[in-house]
């Protein structure tokens, strides 16, 4: 009689899930890291001087600083502001896919960026890693919606209720708050979860007609 080693595959799965949550501390941990050594630096060493590095709109400055900008922020109250979310939203979305992290960064950075350098106000400096922020909640939202798997449905709600009072923060009812660039970089993560959908179903049905 064959026996299965249930201990065995027990002991390998968690033995993997703590490789995934180890390297999730890790990315995530160095992208704190360096939020924060940069923030460091700025204060001890340049006295401030790096928040005119922001994103300038309308400006040929302002464009080459989309990439600069959220990696900038005004004192450590609001790289603290920033840093927790980020990182509980990070980890979210790095549940489902280490790579999907990466991929909504990059989109929600440039499209909040982009959203700044059109839409923003004249004569205004806009930095911080908030537009990021927003695009993994957008992310998380959108892929529960358009999934609707169990997995999907259960992030976008978690993330909803602990987070959900960020909508606000697209709206022009604060001064002095980034909202075009929270607003973009929401619509960033939306779109990355549509065409990650999208792609994932076209794959299915492309496979099944293969089959038959």
């Amino acid at each position: 009689m064959t026996r299965i080693d249930w201990r065995g595959t027990a002991l390998e799965r968690t033995q993997g899930v703590r490789r995934h949550l180890s390297r999730h501390a890790v990315l995530l941990g160095a992208l704190v890291a360096a939020l924060w050594g940069i923030e460091l630096i700025d204060w001890l060493v340049l006295h401030g001087a790096l928040d005119g590095l922001g994103i300038q709109p309308r400006t040929l400055g302002g464009l080459q600083a989309i990439v600069v900008a959220p990696w900038l922020h005004a004192g450590f109250g609001h790289l603290l502001a920033n840093t927790i979310p980020l990182v509980v939203l990070g980890w979210f979305v790095m549940l489902r896919d280490t790579r999907d992290f990466a991929i909504v960064f990059l989109a929600s950075l440039l499209a909040s960026g982009l959203g700044i350098w059109l839409f923003g106000g004249a004569a205004t400096i806009h930095l911080g890693i908030s537009g990021v922020v927003f695009g993994l909640f957008g992310y998380l939202l959108a892929r529960g919606y358009y999934e609707r798997s169990m997995v999907a449905i259960v992030l976008a709600v978690v993330a909803f209720l602990v987070y959900g009072g960020m909508a606000w923060g697209m709206l022009p009812l604060q001064h002095g708050v980034s909202w075009q660039g929270h607003l973009f970089g929401f619509i960033g993560g939306v779109v990355v979860a549509y065409l990650q959908v999208r792609g994932t179903r076209r794959g299915g049905i492309e496979r099944e007609i293969a089959r038959g």
